[in-house]
């Protein structure tokens, strides 16, 4: 003799024909199951980024911001007469893409592309860029009220490009905002 099925497999047992309403409950599922999660992250007011790392510092950019992570691609073609942190024109699935060190750009020395090296592509509409990073560390997710508008200090010469940061515990995530960034007249004169 089995036992009837609880509520909460019964929903999602009629949901089995709707996969993205099932998708969506199973995520809201493990997100309240989850260790640690932020408290108002299960009411939904959450922010959320992509974490990276870059020199030695670790930095946020907005998930709206962010249209992929990329390895580091295996044939980059030189671009004759543009700045030193433009690295060439990558193809990306038939589309070319500018490869930048983000680093280099900075100011904060040039990023030796290895494999833990990824390449975050900005989610513009007018301007194509993918940033070289030393790493990616994946999705971060904050509660609203962790955010603090002050940028915080950080080695790597970016606080015109800060867009506040986050505080949960002892860590500092400082939130770098690609749209300032690649919006900039320093970065839009790319030619050496």
């Amino acid at each position: 003799m089995t036992s009837p099925p609880s509520a909460t497999e019964g929903s999602l047992r009629d949901l089995r024909d709707r996969p993205f309403e099932l998708l969506k409950a199973l995520e809201k599922r493990s997100r309240n199951l989850a260790p640690g999660a932020a408290p108002d992250a299960a009411a939904g007011h959450e922010w959320v980024g992509v974490a990276f790392r870059m020199g030695g510092e670790t930095f946020l950019v907005a998930r709206e911001e962010t249209r992929e992570v990329l390895g580091y691609p295996a044939a980059v073609t030189r671009i004759p007469g543009a700045k030193s942190w433009v690295k060439g024109l990558a193809n990306i699935r038939g589309q070319l893409l500018p490869m930048l060190d983000l680093r280099q750009f900075l100011g904060s020395g040039a990023t030796t592309p290895g494999r833990n090296s990824r390449i975050v592509v900005v989610n513009h509409r007018e301007i194509p860029a993918g940033l070289m990073v030393d790493e990616v560390l994946g999705f971060r997710r904050f509660a609203d009220t962790e955010f603090n508008a002050e940028p915080p200090p950080t080695v790597i010469r970016c606080e015109s490009y800060l867009a506040g940061a986050f505080r949960r515990g002892g860590e500092v995530w400082p939130v770098l905002s690609l749209r300032s960034l690649v919006e900039s007249q320093s970065f839009l004169q790319a030619a050496g």
